[in-house]
């Protein structure tokens, strides 16, 4: 079987008739929907791995819910991991484009992106309705 079989069976049974010039159309047209994958889909796929663990996304929500900075020092007592687990975390966050930093002398202080939250309210807005 082709690789473009299946395509000219779809749309022969949507339009009644299918000739290549048909294929190549539906083909250029799915190729333009991937194109715009292509332009941040490294950084955009990261920002999703990044949120999916445990620590990170639990540190997320956290800064979510504050809705303000919070120092390294309060975010250590509520998630229940290491002081370097909690560390670490932070980074890849910071690293993604979820959380920024801000350091003022020994203190560092941590806030969720835009980003972020968006991410976070496109969960809580779509859950459960599937």
């Amino acid at each position: 079987m082709s690789e473009t079989e299946r395509i000219e069976r779809l749309i022969t049974e949507e339009s009644g008739e299918c000739c290549a010039a048909d294929v190549e159309e539906r083909l250029d047209t799915l190729r333009e929907y991937r194109s715009w994958a292509d332009d941040d889909y490294a950084t955009d796929l990261n920002a999703l791995k990044t949120l999916g663990n445990d620590t990170r996304y639990e540190i997320v929500r956290l800064l979510t819910a504050a809705g303000r900075e919070l120092c390294v020092c309060e975010v250590e007592p509520v998630i229940d991991v290491s002081d370097s687990a909690i560390s670490h975390a932070l980074s890849d966050l910071r690293d993604a484009g979820l959380v920024t930093r801000r350091k003022d002398g020994t203190w560092r202080y941590y806030e969720a992106t835009e980003r972020a939250e968006a991410l976070l309210a496109a969960l809580d807005d779509t859950r459960g309705g599937q």
